[in-house]
């Protein structure tokens, strides 16, 4: 499954996903693949057992498909229920995004992509992206529930990776189960690409470099990280931008996805972010950490096209660069 499917007759009719089987045949031919062609008025289990064969689908979400008699077809057309709607009444996450349709919670947060697999949310920075207890209002994950009433396709939204409460950026999210297990599996393998912006105290000597520090939890503050022999491996790129007299605005990847793991390693080389006072940062400009996703690459979950999504800069930030003065020349 990749860009091959792009342009042919293959689209989504309600809950279901339309493959007609000659395009079906096609692929099995262009891959050499050498299986007989479907028969109209086969079985779902013949059905089911060609799907396998061609390995345009996920074993594992196929034979789910087929339990619960997600698999049809109907003349020359396979169709596979893979826009199951989330239960509105029944789900916890819609339950609050209906009450917040009727009274607003909180701000809102823009949509940066999206189609029927997948959705891209801005997260401001103070709004987090999951309830950390039952019932809690104003998340992301709320938003991005309210965002698919609004449209009404109410699907079962699930975000792919995580930011701090304070940082704010793009956050992925699959609607669907092919879609979740396509990302998730990305994000295992690291094929998520994250970059991020971030202004730190004190000038950094260096244009570029690799931190490479483990990160673990700080037994004595619950909330905090630390960098530790113990801990997980992490790994972040940093590349200067510019260089103010008390500050350095720099970009950054990471290779890994601790928790904190930006504000742990810029602390731990003695460029703690400013606002960022868990982490030794002064709040004088800024009363949360300078940090923000600045731009999220991955491969579409049912096209595998590479997807680039970017976030606008927030008026915070600039906010902030302003305050620092003029660059000195690098």
């Amino acid at each position: 499954m990749d860009e091959w499917t792009q342009g042919r007759s293959i689209r989504r009719s309600g809950e279901w996903l339309e493959l007609p089987v000659p395009v079906l045949a096609e692929w099995s031919e262009e891959k050499q693949l050498n299986i007989p062609v479907l028969k109209a008025g086969s079985h779902p289990h013949a059905v089911r057992q060609w799907l396998l064969a061609l390995a345009f689908f996920p074993d594992k979400w196929v034979n789910r498909l087929f339990s619960v008699g997600g698999i049809q077809l109907e003349g020359d057309v396979v169709r596979l229920h893979a826009f199951v709607p989330a239960n509105v009444e029944a789900d916890p996450l819609y339950r609050l995004a209906q009450k917040q349709l009727i009274v607003k919670t909180h701000g809102e947060a823009a949509v940066l992509f999206e189609d029927d697999w997948c959705l891209v949310m801005d997260k401001p920075a103070g709004m987090p992206v999951h309830a950390s207890a039952p019932g809690q209002r104003g998340t992301l994950d709320e938003a991005a529930a309210c965002h698919c009433l609004r449209a009404g396709d109410p699907m079962p939204v699930k975000h792919i990776h995580r930011l701090d409460d304070d940082t704010s950026g793009p956050v992925l999210y699959a609607k669907n189960d092919l879609a979740q297990l396509r990302l998730d599996e990305s994000m295992r393998i690291k094929q998520i690409g994250r970059q991020y912006a971030a202004l730190v105290q004190g000038c950094m000597g260096n244009q570029r470099g690799t931190i490479a520090a483990p990160i673990g939890k700080d037994r004595h503050h619950k909330a905090r990280r630390r960098v530790s022999p113990a801990g997980d491996e992490a790994v972040t790129h940093y590349e200067v931008l510019e260089t103010f007299k008390e500050a350095t605005w720099v970009r950054l990847t990471l290779e890994t996805g601790r928790t904190h793991q930006i504000r742990v390693h810029l602390s731990h080389i003695g460029h703690p972010l400013i606002g960022d006072v868990l982490y030794g940062g002064s709040s004088r400009l800024l009363p949360h950490q300078a940090l923000r996703g600045e731009e999220l690459v991955f491969q579409h979950p049912f096209s595998h096209c590479t997807i680039t999504v970017r976030s606008p800069e927030p008026p915070w930030f600039r906010n902030v660069v302003n305050q620092l003065g003029t660059p000195l020349k690098m």
